[in-house]
């Protein structure tokens, strides 16, 4: 097939530091050219992922993430230049909708964010005419009544991270934290626990955004010490050695986080994710075998005592498994050949 993929023009594609859905972009473009197909990636000029590429802007938008005229001008110049392809797959939030120009291509969305009040309403008004793509059955609860496809989990390529032993750094043992700097992600709580629990921490978190800064300032600087580092935003190939030098990651969510890549990036390393019971942790940690699934954080900090009863071959098999680049592809595949048959 002849397999468009346009991004959002964010960020680079692969993400050089934060990035989840440039990350799944980037694996669906590599997967989809390994299975045979035919695929362009429409995205921005200084995007590095070794496939067919398209672009109108020269460089990723990152400082004006969300407006609507440079989001609107990729739109514009993605469908001009995918016009002839068998299906197009958008992962913008404006191209759907400008979708409707081309009422001869096939054309599907992911919605990789919450289904929150706003995009509820544009969603809703837009699965009739594009099928939806939800990432979680977790994220679709929180809208039942949006029109969606299919329910696709993310995947990944474990052989491209490396396979740990959780030893540790030059100082010693640590558990690691991995996100943005927001109260959701609770980077505050991965202290507080971590902690308790006699655990070095290391976090490596987007701070971008004033109110990210605001956050740190407030809840999570005070915290900080010799067993409590913060590390910044880091490049992948530094979170990927943390990642595999951990001997855990710490997922303290308290929101309905609709995936959440990080614990597929550390599960790839070997090492298990310690979550709470949010989002769509459960249909990603297998309790007691890639991790523990906890309640509050007194459990978390008990299950972070019994990390050894966990195998990092088991984590890291799972993504070689149910969770690979190659299950991914295969089920939006699927959905493309339905699309592209009607």
């Amino acid at each position: 097939m002849r397999i468009a993929l346009i991004a959002p023009p964010w960020t680079p594609i692969p993400p050089p530091l934060y990035g989840g859905i440039e990350l799944v972009v980037d694996q669906m473009a590599r997967g989809l050219v390994a299975a045979g197909h035919d695929v362009t990636l429409f995205t921005t000029g200084d995007s590095t992922c070794p496939v067919p590429k398209k672009w109108a802007l020269e460089h990723a938008e990152g400082m004006r993430i969300g407006m609507a005229v440079p989001e609107l001008r990729h739109v514009i110049h993605a469908y001009g230049a995918v016009a002839d392809h068998d299906v197009v797959h958008d992962h913008t939030v404006m191209g759907p909708f400008y979708s409707e120009r081309f009422p001869d291509l096939p054309v599907v969305t992911t919605i990789h964010g919450p289904f929150n009040d706003e995009l509820t309403d544009l969603y809703s008004a837009l699965g009739p005419r594009v099928p939806i793509i939800a990432i979680s059955h977790a994220q679709h609860r929180a809208a039942p009544d949006v029109p969606i496809a299919r329910v696709i989990h993310h995947g990944l390529d474990a052989s491209a991270f490396p396979f740990g032993d959780g030893g540790g750094d030059a100082d010693g043992e640590y558990v690691v934290f991995l996100g943005r700097m927001s109260a959701d992600k609770g980077a505050h709580r991965a202290i507080d626990i971590a902690r308790a629990a006699g655990f070095r921490v290391l976090l490596a978190a987007k701070m971008r955004e004033p109110w990210e800064r605001a956050y740190f300032e407030r809840q999570v600087e005070p915290l900080l010490g010799p067993d409590a580092v913060y590390l910044g935003e880091v490049p992948h190939e530094r979170k990927v050695e943390l990642l595999a030098n951990a001997r855990a990651m710490v997922f303290p969510i308290r929101w309905n986080e609709p995936f959440g890549m990080v614990m597929l990036e550390a599960m790839a390393c070997g090492t298990p994710v310690l979550a709470f019971r949010e989002g769509a942790a459960p249909e990603v940690v297998d309790d007691g075998t890639t991790g523990f699934l906890c309640d509050d954080d007194d459990a978390m900090v008990e299950a972070l005592g019994r990390i050894d009863d966990l195998r990092r071959e088991d984590c890291r098999a799972a993504v070689e498994g149910y969770f690979s680049t190659e299950r991914m592809v295969a089920e939006h595949v699927e959905l493309y050949e339905e699309l592209a048959k009607t």
